[in-house]
């Protein structure tokens, strides 16, 4: 579904622009290499969960502006039939950042949390980069195998396991064998992320 996350590009760009910020200086407001923001930027990324939230919080956006949301409800259902990935990919053109993602909190007004359906795919391990943003995370393991790197700790969950975090550590969570796993991630990215 290149076309999710081509959308999540154009409004990057777009709200960078109308911010008036360069490519640098938005690189250096987040973390995010240059390089990155431009692959994101141009729809041949996809960009990670974390750099969603960081992007959000320098760009002064609610993280549901990235997916097309406008928060205007006091509460949210969705369907199993109706969630759509936000990132993966069908293309050699475009990279995975490991994972694709079904925002499951979308139309929420004043939502503080953000959760989400995440889908692992089985990559090298030296394909996904440590992240770290504002906030906190529970991931719960639906199935599969997921491999847990915080800091200086490493684990494997199994369905049914579960892990809450300050997600300002250095984390990669990943698929860990030869088979996807699917997680339910909810980050809390503290008022940060409220949606008015």
């Amino acid at each position: 579904m290149p076309d999710n996350i081509a959308s999540v590009g154009v409004k990057l760009k777009d709200l960078r622009k109308t911010k008036g910020a360069s490519i640098d200086e938005l690189s250096s407001q987040t973390g995010i290499p240059a390089a990155t923001l431009i692959e994101i930027e141009g729809g041949r990324l996809s960009p990670p969960l974390g750099n969603i939230i960081s992007l959000a919080k320098i760009l002064d956006v609610p993280v549901g502006t990235f997916f097309g949301d406008t928060g205007d409800s006091p509460f949210c259902i969705v369907r199993s039939d109706a969630r759509t990935p936000v990132s993966r990919f069908d293309s050699d053109k475009s990279k995975s950042c490991g994972y694709s993602y079904e925002g499951l909190g979308l139309q929420k007004r004043n939502r503080q949390m953000e959760p989400f359906l995440v889908t692992l795919d089985p990559v090298g391990k030296d394909q996904v980069e440590p992240n770290k943003h504002i906030g906190e995370e529970f991931i719960f393991v639906l199935e599969g195998q997921v491999e847990v790197n915080l800091q200086d700790h490493k684990d494997i969950l199994n369905p049914g396991d579960s892990i809450y975090y300050d997600s300002n550590v250095p984390h990669i969570i990943s698929c860990y064998g030869k088979e996807a796993a699917t997680i339910l991630a909810v980050i809390y990215a503290k008022e940060e992320m409220i949606i008015l």
